[in-house]
């Protein structure tokens, strides 16, 4: 006979959320509470317990455990089997409509009871190695409680590496009894805490009975489809934000593209330009050397000239026209 998984919703609220089963979830609540350092319940009354009246189809069916204790403090438990992201604001949410529907039956802040949520899940959520984690509302700096009334218990099965130890009672035997449908440990469970027997044979009468194991099925499809379904949806979600995020991307690295192009082509092209331009200029300043040059020698040879016809004892007048020099060409000659 394979076992249902106590892990599914359903079978894990008529394990702990049947009329008869009151002592089960007593003993379960105490083994958390001990472990956050708590003292123990001495009674629980079930607000909400399992009927067969719950549609195990309908999104709006209540699969969590509603709980009150003797002095009024309300108890939320929540098996969750898929993740269903966003846990921590899904919490708060929850928590915030238990704790303020308080109000619809006395209409005073002060009769306000503290409210504690439980939450069991199969998959990892926190950033630390705990299994068993627990808040409160508390002073950033000493740890000065603001109020009491807010407590979240986060339990996270994936986190549990242990294996039972004989003689050793508390939280961590119940945990293993929900990891998993090994039923091989439950002696050594039970031995460590007696009432898990109880649980251990409701599972395995449920397990047995033809019309709780096809609600199981049934619960479980349920819930299978809906992960599958929000899954995909996430998954679709990622690729459509990722096409468009490429496209935007795409567009916004061609502006910046461009405008880098620019200016590195600006600075490129300037630099070119300067080497151009100095090359055009040496072979500018070259041609006008040399012809300045040939200007030059071409009129040292005439002044040559009229030195030597001047040393002949010619006019002024005869070497002009004979050398074809200016006046202030003869003129600088004198002066050399």
């Amino acid at each position: 006979m394979k076992l249902l998984d106590p892990r599914v919703d359903f079978v894990f609220k008529r394990i702990f959320a049947s009329e008869g089963n009151k002592d089960v979830l007593l003993a379960f609540l105490n083994g958390i509470f001990s472990d956050a350092g708590e003292p123990p319940l001495n009674e629980v009354v079930l607000l909400n317990p399992y009927t067969d009246k719950d549609d195990l189809l309908d999104k709006q069916s209540i699969f969590d455990i509603w709980a009150k204790t003797e002095e009024g403090k309300l108890i939320n438990i929540e098996m969750q089997l898929f993740n269903k992201y966003d846990i921590e604001k899904r919490t708060l949410y929850y928590w915030s409509k238990r704790y303020s529907g308080q109000l619809q039956e006395t209409g005073k802040y002060k009769d306000l009871k503290k409210c504690v949520t439980i939450n069991i899940l199969n998959y990892k959520v926190l950033p630390n190695e705990h299994t068993h984690s627990v808040f409160h509302l508390r002073e950033d700096r000493n740890g000065t409680p603001l109020a009491d009334d807010i407590e979240i218990h986060f339990l996270e099965l994936p986190k549990l590496e242990h294996t039972p130890v004989p003689g050793e009672g508390g939280l961590v035997n119940w945990l293993l009894f929900l990891k998993g449908i090994d039923d091989s440990n439950w002696e050594v469970l039970s031995m460590n805490e007696p009432v898990l027997k109880k649980a251990m044979d409701t599972l395995q009468f449920l397990s047995q009975d033809e019309e709780a194991r096809m609600k199981y099925e049934a619960r479980q499809k349920f819930l299978l489809d809906e992960a599958s379904q929000r899954d995909g949806a996430l998954t679709e979600g990622f690729a459509k934000g990722l096409a468009e995020g490429r496209a935007v991307g795409r567009a916004a690295g061609i502006e910046e593209g461009k405008a880098e192009g620019k200016l590195a082509g600006r600075l490129e092209g300037k630099l070119e330009g300067k080497l151009e331009g100095k090359l055009e200029g040496k072979l500018e300043g070259k041609l006008e050397g040399k012809l300045e040059g040939k200007l030059e020698g071409k009129l040292e040879a005439r002044l040559e000239v009229a030195r030597n016809l001047l040393a002949m004892g010619l006019d002024y007048h005869a070497i002009r026209t004979a050398t074809g020099l200016t006046d202030e060409e003869l003129e600088s000659m004198k002066r050399i």
